[in-house]
């Protein structure tokens, strides 16, 4: 029998969250900026993608990206602080999760700050993102998360993409125990069939066109063209994902 592995889209706006819905996703990633990684949302933009999902009667569908800033994950006091304000923040304006993630000075999953994200999350769902790639040890990372309320990890399995990663991906599929193994970083559409196989729970990816409204461009006006999350893409990779049982 076959099954589908759900898809998980990153996006930028509500456009995007309407997408998402329409094309079958089985939920998005909220976030700003993905040109840096990506970067926490507004708190109306949460307000309006929690409500976009709400009015088309699909619950847990906004989880948001909680990230201070661009330029890896080593975070000084008040940047924690900061991840800490808004993932509450994300929480009162409707988020059904919250997608974070930190490394310690020495390049290790810094297991107290998640232990923080996790408890402002409040009993939110809790994705650790691919500051688990960046880590020194991403298996020792995904083993740790479990015991500290975490459900997911996104992950490369490591590496540079998840072609790369693939082998370390299924490591982690076998060792989570229950934590879901989520599988992003450079996903294409054809990389779908291969990630299942290596038994991840999920995959993600943004699903990225650009757009023009013909606007002002130059100084003062910024460029004309913009993200927005390509519809093709999110059915191609939702057909993608209904794969064979093992």
């Amino acid at each position: 029998m076959p099954r589908t592995l759900p898809i998980e889209i990153a996006v930028q706006d509500v456009a995007g969250v309407r997408v998402a819905l329409a094309g079958g996703a089985a939920r998005v990633e909220l976030c700003q900026a993905l040109g840096l990684g990506g970067l926490t949302p507004s708190a109306g933009l949460i307000e309006a993608a929690a409500g976009a999902a709400r009015d088309a009667g699909v619950p847990g569908f906004v989880h948001v990206l909680v990230r201070p800033r661009g330029g890896g994950f080593v975070y000084d006091a008040d940047e924690l602080d900061t991840t800490v304000r808004d993932i509450r923040a994300a929480a009162s304006a409707g988020a059904d999760g919250i997608v974070v993630g930190a490394l310690t000075d020495a390049g290790a999953l810094d297991l107290e700050a998640v232990r923080r994200f996790v408890d402002a999350a409040a009993g939110l769902d809790v994705t650790v993102h691919r500051a688990v790639d960046a880590s020194s040890d991403p298996l020792g990372s995904v083993a740790a998360l479990h015991a500290l309320g975490a459900r997911r990890v996104l992950s490369s399995g490591g590496a540079a993409d998840c072609r790369a990663g693939l082998a370390t991906l299924a490591r982690m599929a076998v060792e989570s125990g229950p934590l879901e193994i989520m599988a992003g970083g450079g996903v294409r559409i054809g990389d779908i069939a291969d990630l299942a196989a290596a038994g991840v729970d999920a995959v993600h990816l943004s699903a990225r066109g650009t757009a023009s409204r013909g606007g002002p461009s130059g100084p003062g006006g910024g460029v004309d063209g913009f993200d927005v999350t390509d519809s093709g893409l999110v059915a191609a990779a939702v057909a993608a994902a209904v794969v064979a049982e093992a």
